[in-house]
């Protein structure tokens, strides 16, 4: 299940929800029991190796295969 970031507009808290996809733009009200919530924008950060071709190794204009 996604979590969403909401902030409360009046006592300026963020937090956060677990709650599906089905359910990200229903109201939430804020932990104080404030109902009056706007939902963040928030990014996702994907970390891991790239895949694809490796650069070449070396130095000079080719990679250093020109190179003797």
């Amino acid at each position: 299940m996604p979590t969403y970031a909401y902030r409360c507009r009046e006592c300026t808290e963020t937090f956060e929800l677990l709650r599906p996809m089905s359910e990200s733009s229903a109201p939430a009200a804020c932990p104080e029991g404030h109902a009056d919530t706007v939902k963040l924008l928030t990014t996702v950060a994907l970390t891991g190796a790239a895949s694809g071709p490796a650069a070449p190794a070396g130095g000079g204009c080719c990679g250093g295969g020109c190179c003797g």
